[in-house]
């Protein structure tokens, strides 16, 4: 991995972010990637070679907008950041299966944890690319793709709020036991990322840790283009 988007990872505030992650369930990361660098990734949208498949939202009934799942080789940044975040992550994951009363399970390294997922046969790359015009949004759901899959996910948001689109909050909703559900809109600027759960996490109660399940989304773009990049861990079959 290159050094620098590893120290860039490496400094982040990872005891707060961690804490974070424990007490509301996601965690909001600052601008991590450049601007030329999220110019790249935009424009790797325009280039077939780089996807394995194409969704239409609207086909599926998704929402209104379009993703593209990118192939093997992953482009450089999208391996270094699976790479990179997955090791803290790993931490987090073990933490909250050991709050449930569960063994630990997920290895230090990506590639050991990816091997798990080649043996259970889910061997396609899954970070991906998603693209919504003025009107579009993402309905609440789960990025699952198998019976093996990584308990959280990273998406950065790659156009500038306000100047390239407005609307297009990141949705969160978190469906609590005998509760009424929770939601939280989250707006990122340029380069600045998301860690949330990919279906549950652990919360204190008063005899013990229970888990709740989550979802996420995205608000409607009222206009303008909103391109992100999201970076789960998990292969699909």
């Amino acid at each position: 991995m290159p050094e620098q988007m590893k120290q860039r990872i490496a400094d982040l505030a990872w005891e707060s972010l961690q804490q974070s992650l424990d007490e509301q369930g996601y965690a909001v990361l600052p601008p991590l990637l450049t601007e030329t660098e999220c110019q790249r990734m935009i424009e790797t949208y325009e280039q077939p070679s780089h996807f394995r498949s194409t969704i239409d939202m609207a086909r599926y009934r998704f929402g209104i907008g379009e993703y593209k799942y990118y192939q093997s080789p992953l482009p450089d940044l999208v391996q270094e950041l699976r790479e990179g975040f997955y090791p803290e992550l790993a931490k987090a994951a073990n933490r909250w299966l050991t709050q449930l009363g569960r063994e630990a399970i997920y290895p230090a390294a990506l590639p050991e944890f990816l091997d798990h997922c080649h043996q259970a046969g889910q061997s396609r790359p899954t970070p991906l690319i998603l693209k919504y015009g003025a009107g579009g949004y993402n309905c609440l759901h789960q990025d699952l793709y198998g019976d093996v899959f990584f308990p959280f996910q990273v998406v950065f948001v790659l156009n500038q709020k306000e100047r390239d689109y407005t609307g297009g909050e990141f949705l969160l909703v978190e469906q609590r036991p005998r509760a009424q559900s929770r939601g939280h809109a989250v707006s990122l600027e340029q380069g600045a990322g998301l860690i949330f759960p990919t279906q549950h996490r652990p919360v204190a109660g008063s005899r013990g840790f229970y888990r709740t399940t989550l979802r996420h989304g995205v608000s409607t773009i009222t206009s303008g283009t909103r391109h992100s990049l999201g970076i789960i861990f998990h292969d699909a079959k």
